[in-house]
């Protein structure tokens, strides 16, 4: 395993982070103390959750991810050895069954502390707010368009300050940002400076070979503030291992189970999938190891969050920190990027 620290920190953290968000419906909690195990064996001592999880979020649902990782961490004894991460759900129709009040400080409170209970641990590593309140272009809504009418009035501030009492407090340890754009995570920012408050140090955000957006404004920020990217869906929804192109998907993988997910499934996504399978395929490489690997070797990433609904994926994708992508491949891949350019985004 290769391991880093989190920005600004002395955390150290695997290049490769354990993603959560099958486990309480495609995966059972069996399987999730299972692919913890096989993680922190293989040095892997870095796990993402969220209070949504998993996803799709319902109601009948909610936090039983949270609530495996606990009982595994109660079972294990393994607390100490992981560098834990978690989140509040943002406002909107599809969290509305948890709470309908944002990021004010009684639903940070609320969330922290129902997660410290569920997690079974006396703090989070890294705290994250899931995506902004106000309203903007995330997921597949490629351009912002400004609505004049959104309510949301400016409260960086009075978040930083709530996070500021929950670290103070000992709950939680460092703070993050997640699904946000540059606008936003420069206000967190400039606010954590200015009024010497709690600083963002990573964003987690969407970054694949079909979905390279955050190269833009956001990896320059990364690079010159130092915020990290902890990358998710760096195999689009599984699309990057090829087996949708080749048509060898199971009946119980991801977008067959949920139709919905399908910003990865547009025509343009798959031809660049079928491309980059030919560079993989020449160079002797699984699709879904070369895709991670690039994620993983970006200067601006911090770590690789991965997912896997069977062991035979977990497997595969961790070995992917083994694989350096030489210049060779890298230029293959870029001759793709430019002629079919963010097919997802």
């Amino acid at each position: 395993m290769k391991y880093t620290t989190l920005p600004n920190t002395d955390i150290k953290v695997s290049k490769i982070c354990l993603g959560t968000m099958t486990w309480g419906n495609q995966n059972t909690q069996e399987e999730g103390f299972e692919q913890m195990d096989y993680a922190l064996d293989q040095g892997v001592n870095f796990f993402d959750t969220a209070e949504l999880y998993p996803v799709p979020a319902t109601a009948d649902t909610y936090a039983e991810t949270e609530r495996i990782i606990g009982n595994w961490f109660k079972k294990s004894g393994n607390r100490e050895k992981v560098v834990l991460a978690s989140k509040i759900a943002g406002p909107g129709d599809y969290t509305a069954h948890i709470r309908t009040n944002g990021f004010k400080p009684e639903a940070l409170n609320d969330a922290v502390n129902k997660s410290l209970e569920r997690l079974q641990t006396d703090y989070i590593d890294l705290y994250q707010l899931h995506w902004p309140e106000r309203q903007t272009n995330t997921f597949d809504t490629r351009d912002y368009k400004h609505n004049s009418e959104d309510k949301w009035q400016d409260n960086f501030n009075e978040i930083l300050h709530t996070l500021d009492k929950i670290v103070k407090e000992g709950k939680i340890r460092q703070v993050g940002i997640s699904n946000e754009k540059a606008w936003g995570t420069m206000r967190y920012l400039e606010e954590s400076k200015k009024y010497d408050l709690p600083r963002m140090i990573t964003v987690q955000n969407a970054y694949s070979l079909l979905n390279r957006v955050f190269e833009g404004d956001m990896a320059e920020i990364a690079m010159r503030e130092n915020i990290g990217l902890l990358a998710y869906s760096p195999m689009a929804f599984g699309v990057l291992s090829g087996k949708y192109i080749n048509g060898t998907a199971p009946a119980d993988s991801r977008l067959k189970l949920f139709p919905r997910f399908k910003r990865y499934s547009s025509d343009s996504c798959s031809e660049a999938t079928k491309r980059y399978l030919q560079i993989a395929e020449a160079n002797k490489m699984s699709l879904a190891q070369m895709s991670l690997a690039f994620v993983t070797q970006q200067p601006f990433v911090t770590s690789n969050i991965i997912g896997a609904s069977t062991m035979t994926q977990l497997v595969e994708n961790i070995n992917s920190i083994n694989l350096e992508l030489t210049s060779e491949i890298l230029s293959q891949i870029k001759k793709v990027h430019e002629a079919i350019p963010n097919p997802s985004a």
